[in-house]
């Protein structure tokens, strides 16, 4: 017999066993908001597992920010489809909405039938306050890998001040942002190339990030862009993402209300520019004005359960469509009603993410040899470190303040906290997170696991 002399493919050096419990335990863990998510996310895959580079990283953050939808969700699809091709991205997205999703089902259904959150209240209320200090440890470190040079701290305080103060919509920060880095590529490449086009950081004990590891050995072929795979990609997302929204129609009629969930949330999913904050106001409208789906200030109930719950903020929607729907469930119970309600919701919000990103990314990646679009990456990326600042600071003022009222002064906006409504229990459990992950170098769970037990006991021993 002849002898093989072809050698044998480098086994991929992240097992997808290993991927899928990772991203699971991001999933679990993903509290705080966008802030909170991207910071878990660089902590476990950049600094833990060395899964990505910094830059590569932050470069897919960047296409994520320009998206519409949830921007950690969409960067834990990218970061999936670079490590794992389309398998990838579907299990580390759907993984990190996940938890969040059945934790929102039953609350919702809790909410409907009793209308009573306390207990959950309770649970997470020390979560919030240690979430805060996560994201301020990834301000921290994504700043210093970013911050370089003077015009990137000056962009990522353009980016803080404009979104923060002046309520600037973040696509025009952003796509100003572009201009300024792609124009300084040119005349300045020296100080606007942070970003760089090729390859990541170096680790004396492990080496190269293994994503950039598998692009420089040849096996991440996936990640080249063709007019095929992107017309492909969109017939086959068209179809799923439309397709739950045919069924029932024809299943209940189009005068259902699940026809109004299934189009009204298609229509919220490609404008929800900024993260989830930025369309809440629009969907409250709707919901309890257009449609009458809720009370006045049943949206503020919903909010808050989705800011103490893991997955993204958008999940909110989930309970406004398990409430649309279990107020009028035409043929079915009322709980069977809110069930199809609450995944009809998540269907159509969250299938055009994975659209955005298998369609994108390969682009996004091929964009990294431009030198002028590096430059412009890395102003977006400085200033989206002033966006996650921003993030940072809104939390804050709604963890340690029980009321902060909006005051408007010309195109000025201050967010005014009372300081009568200081909540003394939030902000000693937010120090001692503080003081757990920056001094005592406490892991990430182990944190979050105690600040819940102590904020447990506090809540309730106040309650």
């Amino acid at each position: 017999m002849a002898e093989n002399n072809e050698t044998p493919a480098k086994p991929h050096p992240v097992p997808f066993k290993e991927a899928f419990h990772v991203w699971l335990k991001i999933g679990l863990l993903s509290f705080g908001g966008p802030a909170g998510q991207i910071a878990l996310m660089h902590r476990i895959l950049v600094e833990e597992k060395r899964w990505i580079s910094d830059h590569r990283f932050l470069h897919a953050l960047n296409y994520c920010m320009l998206l519409p939808g949830p921007e950690a969700q969409q960067l834990a699809t990218y970061i999936g489809w670079l490590l794992h091709r389309t398998w990838g991205g579907l299990v580390a997205g759907t993984l990190f909405i996940l938890p969040g999703f059945f934790v929102v089902l039953g609350l919702s259904t809790l909410y409907a039938v009793y209308q009573e959150l306390t207990a959950v209240q309770a649970i997470f209320f020390g979560i919030k306050a240690a979430v805060l200090a996560v994201v301020i440890q990834a301000v921290v470190r994504i700043g210093k890998n970013v911050l370089k040079n003077a015009a990137m701290v000056a962009l990522a305080a353009f980016g803080f001040i404009t979104i923060f103060f002046f309520n600037i919509p973040f696509p025009i920060v952003v796509i100003t942002a572009g201009v300024i880095g792609y124009l300084g590529g040119r005349y300045r490449p020296d100080i606007f190339v942070v970003i760089k086009g090729h390859g990541g950081q170096g680790d004396p004990e492990t080496g190269r990030a293994v994503v950039d590891e598998l692009i420089e050995t040849g096996r991440a072929e996936h990640i080249r862009p063709s007019a095929t795979k992107a017309v492909r990609v969109v017939l086959i997302g068209l179809c799923l993402w439309f397709g739950p929204v045919a069924l029932v129609a024809a299943l209940f009629g189009t005068d259902s209300v699940f026809v109004d969930i299934g189009t009204f949330f298609s229509k919220m999913a490609v404008v929800t520019f900024g993260g989830a904050y930025a369309v809440l106001a629009y969907v409250a409208q709707e919901a309890v004005q257009s449609y009458g789906w809720l009370q006045p200030g049943e949206m503020l109930n919903g909010l808050g359960l989705a800011e103490t719950t893991p997955g993204p903020l958008i999940l909110v929607t989930e309970f406004v469509g398990y409430l649309a729907a279990y107020r009028n469930p035409g043929p079915l119970s009322a709980l069977g009603a809110g069930t199809l309600g609450a995944v009809l919701t998540v269907w159509v919000t969250f299938v055009p993410c994975y659209l955005w990103i298998f369609l994108g990314a390969p682009y996004m990646e091929a964009a990294r040899e431009n030198t002028r679009l590096s430059a412009a990456l890395s102003a977006i990326t400085a200033v989206v470190v002033g966006v996650i600042l921003n993030l940072a600071v809104w939390f804050g003022l709604h963890v340690l303040f029980g009321a902060v009222r909006t005051v408007h002064a010309g195109p000025l906006r201050l967010f005014v906290p009372d300081l009568a409504s200081i909540d003394f229990g939030a902000l000693a459990l937010a120090l001692f997170a503080l003081f757990a992950l920056f001094r005592l170098k406490w892991d990430m769970l182990k944190t979050l696991a105690l600040c819940s037990a102590l904020g447990a006991a506090i809540f309730l021993s106040l309650g």
